[in-house]
């Protein structure tokens, strides 16, 4: 029999204070159960409300892209750095060290290679996989306005649905076709389909003209694609628009691990995501950085 609770303190009830339930402070994620929000709340860093993961699922269809040829000596060292990292379950299984701390998201879809139509996708992971793997999310590839995209936008529902039932959030992935037009009014579309069919956020891409109309017409976040590698600060100045145009953070790959220095280049972006640096600042302490990192290679 357990102990009896016979302390003689006088019992601390404070019936004169109401109890306190804490909102869930992310977009459009209010209405989620409590296993949901816990893994958004792991992704999204809850003091800012943002992200900035890591995505290093390009060999899914491309192979061993540059800068991804050994995961484990150029993506493993910036895991500490990220707040959530994007990869594929192969890659988690084989090269990522199970002591990491940081939430995974796990690429769900796959199919075809560069080789082919790259919209004839199928769901490639069950569900029950990514929460042996202790998945804090999925990702799926939604190919709007292409060959296949109905088939794809069903791949990602049959995910959401899924996705409610064990509490693991959904990624949608837009997808730009070769011939079609990056603009807002594409995304504004791709985004909108997303949301109103069940994903919990969307990576999108980002586009120079009206891009605070695709975050503020998509009800849950928007994190922004890292696209094509282009120069450091060019790259920093995207995300900074992003996160000022209302993004909630980004999922970068190329612009970080094909830099010239990775570990300085997503420590800058995570000052933009994070402490709203400008982009003149964080390349500033990209370069402070790369310096330092430069001069402990040379020791």
């Amino acid at each position: 029999m357990p102990e009896a609770d016979d302390s003689q303190k006088e019992k601390q009830y404070h019936p004169d204070v109401p109890q306190k339930n804490v909102p869930f402070p992310l977009k459009g994620s209010g209405s989620y159960d409590w296993g949901m929000k816990n893994r958004l709340a792991r992704t999204f860093e809850p003091e800012t409300g943002r992200t900035v993961m890591l995505a290093v699922d390009h060999g899914y269809f491309q192979g061993p892209t540059t800068g991804l040829e050994r995961i484990d000596l150029s993506i493993v060292p910036l895991v500490p750095h990220c707040d959530a990292l994007f990869c594929t379950r192969g890659i988690l299984r084989s090269l990522v060290p199970p002591q990491t701390q940081k939430p995974i998201v796990l690429r769900a879809s796959g199919g075809p290679s560069i080789l082919k139509e790259l919209s004839d996708e199928e769901i490639s992971m069950d569900m029950e996989d990514a929460l042996r793997l202790n998945a804090c999310g999925v990702g799926i590839q939604v190919f709007v306005g292409g060959e296949f995209e109905t088939r794809s936008v069903h791949n990602m529902t049959k995910l959401v649905n899924l996705g409610m039932r064990h509490g693991m959030p959904v990624m949608a992935v837009t997808a730009v076709g070769k011939d079609m037009k990056r603009d807002a009014q594409y995304f504004r579309l791709a985004c909108r389909m997303c949301a109103e069919l069940g994903a919990t956020y969307v990576k999108t891409y980002y586009v120079d003209e009206d891009f605070e109309t695709v975050t503020s017409s998509c009800p849950v976040p928007i994190v922004m694609a890292g696209g094509k590698k282009m120069p450091e600060f060019a790259a920093l100045r995207m995300a900074y628009d992003a996160i000022q145009g209302g993004a909630a953070g980004v999922d970068m790959g190329r612009n970080i691990f094909q830099s010239d220095a990775p570990s300085a280049m997503i420590q800058a972006v995570r000052a933009i995501v994070h402490t709203n640096e400008t982009p003149e600042r964080a390349l500033e302490l990209y370069r402070a950085l790369r310096a330092r990192l430069g001069r402990k290679k040379a020791r």
